[in-house]
């Protein structure tokens, strides 16, 4: 059982974490963007998943195998990069194609940001540094507290993200379906992602 005065110091604190631009806020935004505010909310509901499965393995011990063996962190972000720069190779097939530009569906758009999500190891690296600040051992279950933390940092994350990626929808929805601006936008976003991945340190 979570300590109420610790659930109660972590609630702002990961809201304001949530408040904060990164990448899956980011990513919310180009799915927006591209797909309309289905696809934007159904990528923030995948991006929840994720980080809600990193807390987790935190809790459960493994995010310190990923904190401690380099080249389990070096896997994990090179696919993250390669995936990410598919997408934004994916969105340039089709710049200009008008009424044949594959739109993410819901369902592909939640797959895109849980992958997404789970081959950032700088999540759950930031999960061990964050979240044990507000564990109790003498609370009771540790992991039971790691998923408690983890949730509402997921809520949060969810309500955010996915309000960032509907209002960006309206603004793709002013530019015309299929739109070369609106693929190269897509592209860059995802492009600039995987590169922010590639160049970010473990610490």
């Amino acid at each position: 059982m979570v300590d109420p005065l610790m659930l109660l110091a972590f609630v702002p604190a990961g809201l304001a974490l949530n408040l904060t631009p990164g990448a899956d806020m980011m990513f919310c935004l180009g799915q927006g963007l591209r797909s309309g505010p289905r696809a934007a909310v159904a990528a923030s509901a995948g991006i929840s998943l994720g980080a809600f499965i990193h807390a987790g393995l935190a809790g459960l011990g493994l995010g310190a195998l990923v904190a401690t063996v380099p080249a389990a962190f070096e896997v994990i972000r090179w696919v993250g990069v390669a995936y990410l720069m598919w997408l934004a190779v994916q969105a340039l097939r089709h710049a200009g194609q008008v009424g044949n530009v594959p739109m993410s569906t819901p369902a592909r758009a939640f797959r895109a940001g849980l992958v997404v999500n789970l081959t950032n190891p700088k999540v759950i690296l930031f999960v061990l540094a964050f979240v044990p600040q507000f564990i109790s051992p003498a609370a009771g279950s540790v992991l039971g507290q790691f998923l408690i933390f983890g949730a509402v940092l997921s809520l949060g994350g969810f309500i955010i993200n996915g309000a960032v990626g509907v209002f960006a929808s309206g603004i793709g929805q002013r530019l015309a379906r299929g739109s070369r601006v609106l693929d190269w936008i897509s592209a860059s976003v995802f492009a600039a992602l995987a590169a922010r991945l590639a160049i970010l340190e473990r610490t």
